[in-house]
């Protein structure tokens, strides 16, 4: 060998080794209280409520059978699941169905109907603090006919994980005591039209409730996808709007003005999703899939991004067509139907945990800063930031978010327990956010800085 061959090997051998050649260090900071909740969360729990939940057959939601048999023997197992909770939860807790009529509309709702759905509540510990948190999954099922409410439906994946998920975190949460209130409802009539959800959304707003954010999981325990034959329970997907469904002349000229297209509210919950998400759950990446829902398709969070609430949908990365509203039945050797075995159990884990991360995140948390605004008064080269303290809990600091206009997530995060800050970045080539920060470290969700004139 001769001496420029040597002499490469080292150079290659000290660029392997140099400190300069590490990755960069991530530090990741985990509130030891909810990890606690986070690592509770059990497969076998999720296995055993799914098994409960499909031994009735069908959950169509035209199926009004019997006590054995049909969605309204679905809804007492969720609700007494709910209630079973209610005695180690100190009166926090309370469980109902919420009974409402619909009308035959000639379409998926042949007559008249009643359909409810199943809500357990944990109040709120702080008696000033009015915010509330919705999380969702649809009781319902379906088979290849939308109004055949004969046939069994197991609707294992679609949505009983959802549901399953919605039990095991009232299971977990319901023993801890949190400022704000969450609400955990199974919806009926999501395959029908979003029926359950849309009394949802208009009851919230009718009543003026305080819905900071509406999380709706619809899918969330199969990780093979039919056709590419992917196998994967490592990556969850999050929908959300960019443009709000819900949007003023007011909010459109101001989205405009400021290019926030990408940092709708909705977005925002997203964002902070996946940073939470993957800070306590380990060997899994959320995608942030930029649009509503899947293509040309809706689910049980879009009625509330119609009434102008902050709503998103977590669903599995791979889908698998051959189980989602498919008859029960062998052909040409594929097996076709919603069933049991067809599920990942440690994947639906994985994202119930995801779920309650994020809300007692959430919910432990301050709310967002008041008039989050930039100074646009003159043009430099620097962006100057202010707001105003948040109107529920103690913040003992803000984090200023920062990203290049071409990234995805944010890139830096400077704490400050002013509040207002000026920071060398431009506001030209940077976008930038404001977070209220607990004692404890829970972050609220962002907020997009408007223009102070």
């Amino acid at each position: 060998m001769g001496k420029y061959p040597i002499r490469l090997l080292y150079i290659l051998l000290f660029l392997i080794w140099s400190p300069l050649s590490y990755s960069q260090v991530t530090t990741i900071h985990r509130n030891p209280e909810i990890l606690r909740m986070a690592n509770q969360v059990s497969s076998d729990s999720l296995k055993e409520y799914l098994y409960g939940l499909l031994a009735f057959g069908t959950r169509h939601s035209l199926s009004q059978d019997s006590e054995e048999r049909g969605i309204e023997a679905a809804r007492q197992y969720v609700l007494r699941k709910f209630r079973s909770f209610e005695p180690l939860a100190e009166g926090r807790l309370t469980s109902e169905i919420d009974y409402f009529t619909v009308a035959a509309d000639g379409k998926r709702v042949a007559q008249k109907t009643r359909m409810g759905n199943v809500m357990a509540t944990l109040k709120g510990s702080d008696p000033k603090d009015d915010r509330v948190f919705v999380v969702s999954g649809h009781i319902d099922s379906r088979v290849t006919d939308i109004m055949d409410s004969e046939s069994d439906a197991p609707g294992a994946n679609d949505d009983g994980s959802g549901v399953v998920a919605l039990i095991e975190m009232v299971r977990i949460m319901s023993r801890k005591s949190f400022p704000a209130t969450i609400v955990f409802v199974a919806v009926s009539g999501e395959e029908q039209g979003l029926i359950g959800a849309t009394h949802l959304a208009k009851r919230a707003k009718e009543e003026q409730w305080n819905l900071v954010a509406m999380i709706n999981n619809d899918m969330i325990g199969n990780s093979r996808s039919s056709g590419t034959e992917i196998r994967d329970n490592t990556k969850l997907r999050v929908f959300s709007e960019g443009v709000p469904l819900f949007e003023t002349d007011k909010m459109a000229t101001l989205r405009r003005q400021t290019n926030a297209e990408n940092d709708s509210k909705s977005r925002q919950l997203a964002r902070y999703i996946k940073e939470v998400g993957e800070r306590y759950v380990d060997h899994l990446e959320i995608k942030l899939l930029y649009r509503n829902d899947r293509f040309l398709r809706g689910g049980d969070h879009t009625p509330f991004s119609r009434e102008g609430f902050t709503a998103v949908r977590l669903c599995e990365m791979n889908e698998n067509y051959n189980q989602q509203h498919q008859d029960i039945r062998m052909e040409e050797g594929i097996a076709y139907g919603d069933k049991p075995e067809h599920i990942d159990f440690e994947y639906l884990r994985k994202n119930t945990a995801v779920n309650l991360v994020v809300l007692a995140s959430l919910a432990r948390a301050p709310s967002v800063p008041r008039e989050v605004g930039i100074v646009i008064s003159e043009l430099t080269n620097s962006s100057r930031l202010k707001w105003k303290p948040p109107a529920f809990g103690e913040a003992d600091g803000y984090y200023v978010l920062i990203r290049e206009t071409s990234s995805a997530m944010w890139e830096k995060k400077i704490y400050t327990r002013d509040r207002s800050i000026e920071i060398p970045y431009s506001k030209d080539n940077y976008f930038f956010d404001v977070q209220a920060v607990s004692k404890e470290g829970e972050e609220s969700l962002g907020v997009f800085p408007a223009p102070i004139r």
